[in-house]
């Protein structure tokens, strides 16, 4: 604070200060985005959660992912329905356990009773075309900047410090994204929040470079439908 109105009285020309009246050892929002991409896209592994409500109803789901960042993951997703999708992927293998709540919100399952509690094992090739639809996940993400950034007020996430920064883009006409980046320690993308006119969303991430302890359901569990053609 005593840097900005140090600039405001001596005036933006003099060493150290910026035309926007921030110190220049400050990195600009640009360069906080950028920098908190980099470190995450560095990453040998992170947990994600996220959760999408949408406005008008209140309905929505979260879903949780603790990935490699490579090809081992866990992943699940559950509705405000109770409906809910699990997924293992060990390299070239997906383990699938869909709940009942969610054969039915699928239109798959109307006469089953009890719960269902098999896992269904395939290819990860076999499953990939259908993953955006039926959500499951790659397990890989990627980090990138993208439209302009303006710096918040200092804050915390989960106990740590961060600094939100507002981004908004052409692209994006109702709504803005709010990333938040740490500011101690390395400079690690903590929570990322989303709020338009029709729907919500938050993200945040943990467990940075921690250990990944993804294994296979026990066998009792598992059907394999290795053989089965997918239909198309």
């Amino acid at each position: 604070m005593a840097a900005v109105l140090g600039c405001l009285v001596v005036g933006a020309a003099v060493a150290g200060c910026s035309a926007d009246g921030s110190s220049g050892d400050e990195p600009s929002a640009k360069q906080m985005l950028d920098d908190a991409n980099d470190t995450m896209n560095a990453l040998k592994s992170v947990t994600v959660d996220g959760k999408t409500t949408t406005v008008a109803t209140g309905e929505g789901f979260s879903t949780r992912l603790t990935t490699d960042l490579k090809g081992t993951c866990s992943f699940s997703q559950t509705w405000t329905n109770s409906a809910r999708l699990e997924q293992i992927r060990i390299g070239d293998v997906d383990y699938v356990r869909p709940n009942r709540a969610y054969l039915k919100m699928a239109g798959k399952d109307g006469t089953a009773k009890g719960e269902q509690k098999r896992w269904v094992k395939s290819p990860a090739k076999q499953t990939a075309f259908e993953s955006e639809e039926s959500g499951l996940s790659h397990c890989t993400r990627e980090f990138g900047s993208f439209g302009k950034a303006t710096k918040g007020d200092p804050t915390e996430v989960d106990g740590r410090r961060a600094i939100p920064l507002v981004v908004t883009d052409k692209a994006v006409k109702e709504g803005a994204y709010t990333f938040y980046v740490a500011t101690e320690g390395k400079p690690y993308l903590l929570k990322v929040a989303y709020k338009g006119t029709d729907y919500r969303t938050t993200t945040t991430f943990s467990d940075f470079d921690k250990p990944v302890d993804v294994r296979a359901p026990a066998k009792g569990d598992v059907l394999d439908a290795s053989g089965i053609e997918p239909l198309t």
